[in-house]
């Protein structure tokens, strides 16, 4: 495949695949496996036709029309074409048309999360199921992020997918009534799908893309719903942290942890926006987790006036979030930024509360500890913390900076 071509069908994958897909399933009753077999063939198409016959000018459109002529024959091979093929013709052609001219819903894969965020389908799996057919990430990433192996999630996915085409779970819109049952489920996703893309080496280009499309999304989300606080909470707190993006590795492009970060390269308009959003969310008077996220993510942000973090504070509020939300990364961090603000040993003691048969593969926890140790003077114990935690880090910046805090 030439180069021309290539590049065009990677920015239609990643600018289109979950509404593509969200499209086809939605018109082929909810069947996603069926779905994205035919977005497959579609796009093998592409990679075989477009180097010989040139770039179609609507390439959505193109993948479309071909993965509609997949699921019609599959309809066909299957003897039920008679049953149903009236029906996803006319849905299909209807899917061409909104997907060539849609303004209906502020963004189409906006309305699919809401889609997939149905009562019916298991609230384990939802965000998951979000992440994978809407919001293109693999089952190994979705995996990483839910804390799960990978095999199990992918279990997970298929069966959530079978059980929507068994169960015949309507894959529509809600009604607007209905969106405040779905909303932290859609919430979860899109900041899902940012921390996978915050959490990618910087050089990344798929990462950093990921992470803006994110924030995009939340930012059509507030839009949408302008009286959520949380929507606005989760907006700041993702601007707070893509604010920083080009700070997170020095010139010689070495890891620099967020308390030893240059504030100067921090994006300031961006923070200043986050700010304001927050402080709107606040002044509607119900706190969540994403705005106490958010006001943690502030309080780091105030550094670059006063020069210095206010530990107390920052360990405050990662107790506040603990009351909204008992996960791991909340406890751990109410560890450490509790050690900076009393003593190494305070941390310590918080830290070791936590339930062992879930930290074993679950990297902050090994670099937190390993750093708690390290400042215990526990310097065998740290080193073998730290060689845990660069073991279960992708990111070679990272797992650089974790040997070079070994003694």
């Amino acid at each position: 495949m030439d180069a021309p071509a290539a590049e065009s069908l990677d920015a239609t994958v990643r600018r289109s695949y979950g509404t593509l897909l969200g499209y086809l399933a939605s018109r082929a009753g909810g069947d996603l496996a069926g779905a994205e077999d035919a977005l497959s063939e579609a796009l093998l198409a592409a990679v075989q036709q477009w180097p010989v016959q040139g770039i179609p000018d609507k390439p959505e459109a193109w993948l479309l029309a071909v993965a509609r002529r997949r699921l019609t024959d599959d309809q066909r091979r299957h003897a039920v074409r008679e049953r149903f093929s009236e029906a996803i013709q006319h849905a299909l052609e209807s899917a061409e048309q909104l997907a060539v001219n849609s303004d209906e819903f502020p963004d189409e894969r906006l309305k699919l999360l809401f889609v997939c965020a149905h009562p019916a389908i298991d609230e384990a799996i939802r965000t998951p199921l979000m992440l994978q057919t809407v919001l293109g990430l693999d089952a190994q990433d979705i995996a990483s992020a839910f804390l799960v192996a990978p095999a199990a999630m992918a279990q997970r996915l298929v069966r959530a997918k079978a059980k929507i085409k068994a169960a015949a779970i309507p894959f529509e819109v809600p009604e607007r009534r209905d969106w405040e049952e779905r909303f932290s489920f859609v919430l979860d996703a899109i900041y899902a799908a940012f921390t996978c893309g915050w959490q990618s080496s910087s050089d990344d280009p798929t990462g950093r893309d990921m992470a803006r499309e994110a924030i995009r999304l939340g930012d059509v989300a507030a839009t949408l719903v302008p009286d959520e606080p949380e929507a606005l909470g989760l907006l700041a707190l993702m601007l707070h942290c893509h604010a920083r993006r080009s700070a997170r590795v020095d010139g010689a492009g070495r890891y620099v942890p967020l308390d030893l970060q240059t504030t100067a390269l921090w994006d300031q308009a961006m923070v200043d926006r986050a700010e304001t959003l927050l402080r709107t969310a606040a002044g509607m008077g119900r706190p969540g987790r994403f705005q106490i996220e958010a006001a943690i993510q502030s309080a780091h942000a105030q550094r670059r006036v006063t020069g210095r973090v206010e530990w107390p504070v920052v360990a405050a509020l990662y107790h506040w979030l603990i009351t909204f939300t008992p996960a791991l990364g909340a406890h751990i961090g109410h560890a450490i930024a509790t050690a900076h603000a009393t003593v190494p040993a305070r941390g310590w003691e918080l830290l070791e509360t936590l339930p062992k048969e879930r930290l074993a593969n679950h990297q902050p926890y090994w670099a937190a500890r390993a750093h708690l140790l390290a400042q215990l003077g526990r310097t065998r114990e740290a080193n073998q913390a730290f060689e845990r935690a660069m073991g279960l880090c992708d990111d070679p910046t990272v797992r650089a900076y974790l040997l070079s805090q070994m003694t």
